[in-house]
């Protein structure tokens, strides 16, 4: 545990319980720890992540999903209902609709990401329990069949501005493809994207719900704005995260 706190670990105690536990031989943990040691994400040493009680399969250079992600959970459970169609859009691990499936195990579930890395890792989360991946550029991913028939549109995209991605844990920037990362100048071009392409994609009553940070969120709410959706703001303090909420604007 020393060692991890050397190297800057400020779970320091929490790490080593983890890495202890995935070891089987003192020779293993030791491996295991100076891996840690050397920057390499714990999330990739032991395989997995635990995202809102759940144990998550990570695989090397994929996006570790983050506490402030769970976010996205809590604000699309109510709106799921059996039945729902729900498209995790970046999904990186899965981990969104893998956590949205276990709070409503009768939706329809659809996945996809850019990163062939990200869609074998989601594929290995996300088809054991009926989901769907596909591999692509945000919604040219998907069937034409969801067009105007998706229920909850959970988006985790890149929104870190370019310039500082320098400035990120080197267990981020070293081990996380850029992709996954770099969210243009200002850090929410894919945001405009995905707003733009929405509305092709939502049902009548569906819901675009894109994570973003407390400083960007004016940014994604305006990107919304200009898409023709409507714009919520919600966050949590306790994980520190953001998220804005969109729907079709209804004309009156």
């Amino acid at each position: 545990m020393s060692r991890l706190r050397a190297a800057g670990s400020v779970f320091a105690e929490d790490e080593a319980a983890v890495l202890r536990a995935a070891a089987s031989t003192p020779a293993e943990l030791e491996r295991l720890v100076s891996r840690r040691v050397l920057g390499e994400p714990l999330e990739v040493i032991v395989g997995w992540a635990d995202f809102r009680g759940l144990r998550i399969g990570v695989e090397p250079g994929v996006f570790v999903p983050r506490a402030r992600t769970g976010v996205l959970v809590d604000v699309a459970t109510p709106l799921l209902r059996p039945g729902s169609v729900v498209v995790d859009l970046c999904c990186g691990t899965g981990a969104v609709g893998v956590a949205l499936h276990d709070r409503q195990p009768a939706i329809t579930l659809h996945a996809t990401d850019i990163e062939p890395a990200a869609v074998r890792c989601a594929r290995a989360n996300v088809e054991p329990i009926g989901g769907v991946v596909w591999q692509g550029d945000l919604f040219a991913a998907l069937p034409a069949s969801l067009r105007g028939a998706v229920d909850v549109l959970v988006v985790n995209a890149p929104y870190v501005p370019s310039d500082a991605i320098g400035l990120m844990p080197p267990e981020a920037r070293e081990h996380e493809p850029r992709v996954a990362l770099d969210g243009g100048a200002d850090g929410v071009d894919i945001h405009r994207r995905v707003a733009a392409g929405a509305r092709q994609w939502l049902a009548p009553a569906g819901r675009l719900i894109v994570e973003t940070s407390g400083r960007q969120a004016a940014l994604t709410s305006a990107a919304f704005e200009a898409a023709g959706l409507t714009a919520r703001v919600v966050t949590d303090e306790d994980i520190d995260g953001t998220a804005v909420v969109g729907a079709t604007v209804v004309p009156a």
